[in-house]
């Protein structure tokens, strides 16, 4: 049986904050990682560690490297590496910023919080835009075999690879849009979620089409809506058992395989970008044997 992090195929949390972390000068990296595993249970709070913070403890994770340079596109699409990445998820958001700042102080000697965002449900699962979010995701057992790491052996089995973005929305820009531009757009009607055979191909859903590449590129999405003071959009999270399918995904959405740029750039801008990796939990604490601690 697969000892993964709960939290990553559990439904969405109706309240939620992601938080990044870096390791303060002269930290002690297996200090953090202790800090993590004893107050990260994987169902409540999602841990994420990030290649340098493997690269400080002198170890490797196959697999594991850093956001990928895509300069050269003709989109920016920044990569904003951190130490560690958590996702606590809960009930209700007074609760959810309670904890993180116990958490925040908890990891203080070795980690300090570089970004904070907080996040929540919106109409059952849809974008601010009003669109559907995750509609491709896979379901049941192929969810599990998607985002989840198998076959790989002890301290790798049951972990995964999470790709972040934070997209900030441009809604003037969306709002100025024909509503049969916005549905092109994404290639989903907003109305009833029904793919438009008849959108061009810089549509959203044809530039990431999972089954169009070879091999087919799935992803475990997910993303919810943020929202801080007049800024807003989706902070895209997307689990997998390897980084494989998000990049090839996000390559082709760059215009970088075709030089086609998928249209949510027309409206809508990554601010960091960040890959980590989710180790295995046993009983509600981190297995961290892949990196030399028990």
């Amino acid at each position: 049986m697969l000892n993964f992090q709960p939290g990553i195929l559990a439904p969405l949390p109706p309240a939620a904050r992601y938080l990044a972390f870096d390791l303060v000068p002269g930290g002690d990296p297996q200090g953090a990682l202790r800090a993590l595993q004893l107050h990260c249970d994987g169902a409540a709070c999602v841990c994420g560690i990030g290649p340098g913070l493997v690269a400080a403890l002198g170890r490797s994770v196959p697999g594991l490297h850093p956001f990928p340079d895509l300069s050269a596109a003709a989109v920016t699409i920044p990569a904003t590496p951190h130490t560690a990445w958590c996702w606590l998820r809960g009930d209700e958001r007074g609760e959810v910023v309670l904890r993180s700042q116990r958490l925040v102080q908890a990891l203080g000697p070795d980690l300090a919080a570089v970004q904070v965002v907080d996040a929540f449900v919106h109409a059952g699962g849809r974008d601010l835009t009003g669109y559907e979010d995750g509609t491709e995701n896979p379901a049941g057992d192929a969810a599990r075999g998607t985002a989840i790491v198998d076959g790989r052996g002890a301290g790798l089995d049951g972990s995964s690879y999470v790709a972040v973005q934070q997209w900030e929305h441009d809604f003037a820009a969306f709002d100025a849009m024909p509503p049969a531009d916005q549905d092109h757009a994404i290639g989903r009607r907003r109305s009833d979620n029904e793919e438009l055979d008849e959108a061009p191909e810089s549509a959203h859903v044809k530039r990431t089409a999972q089954e169009s590449f070879s091999p087919e590129a799935f992803v475990w999405r997910r993303s919810m809506p943020w929202a801080d003071g007049a800024a807003a959009g989706l902070m895209f999270v997307a689990y997998g058992h390897s980084l494989e399918a998000f990049e090839v995904q996000l390559r082709r959405m760059a215009g970088i395989e075709d030089g086609i740029v998928d249209a949510l750039f027309g409206f809508s801008r990554p601010r960091t970008g960040a890959y980590y990796w989710c180790p295995p939990c046993i009983e509600g604490r981190l297995d961290l044997r892949a990196l030399g601690l028990a």
